[in-house]
């Protein structure tokens, strides 16, 4: 990364849209820290996302990766953050990543998406299916186009080219 360009870079996008893969190439890339939303859940919480959401709903697993998010914008650069998919329905955390120089989406169709997101564990039930993700992706696209200074079409693209890309517009970001 430039020295001179953004010292915290965000990954937004919906689930199974690349953003642990990307984030990891990114970190071997750069030797930045990358931290995932599940683990910064973890973090602020104590507790596993889905024993959130299975114990006290989507409403609470929800706040909590707002503060999940708002404490990775406190830690110490230089970082590159996954956010959860949900963050940009939120007003406070769409306020502070729009605050953000470096904020990537990493967008997916939602055929791709429901090959990629699989049965893995800590994934929601209704995340493989189809009328879902496409209400979902089409809900949130134009707000993740809007925050975003870098938008890249996932669907054919390793994470190695992935990060090469956002990697070039760095250079730019540095100006």
């Amino acid at each position: 990364m430039p020295k001179s360009g953004p010292s915290t870079m965000v990954l937004i996008g919906m689930m199974g849209s690349g953003k642990t893969t990307v984030g990891q190439a990114l970190a071997a890339r750069t030797g930045w820290r990358y931290v995932d939303n599940d683990e910064l859940v973890r973090t602020v919480t104590g507790r596993e996302p889905k024993e959130i959401d299975a114990t006290d709903g989507d409403g609470a697993l929800h706040l909590a990766e707002a503060a999940a998010l708002r404490h990775a914008l406190t830690l110490p650069p230089p970082l590159i953050v996954g956010a959860a998919a949900w963050v940009v329905t939120d007003p406070t955390s769409v306020a502070l990543l729009r605050a953000r120089p470096a904020v990537v989406y990493l967008r997916a169709r939602p055929e791709t998406l429901r090959a990629r997101i699989g049965t893995g564990a800590g994934r929601r039930e209704d995340a493989t299916d189809l009328a879902w993700l496409e209400t979902r992706t089409g809900e949130r696209d134009e707000t993740y186009r809007d925050m975003a200074a870098l938008t890249i079409d996932t669907d054919s693209l390793t994470a190695d080219k992935i990060a090469r890309r956002i990697l070039e517009a760095a250079v730019a970001w540095a100006g």
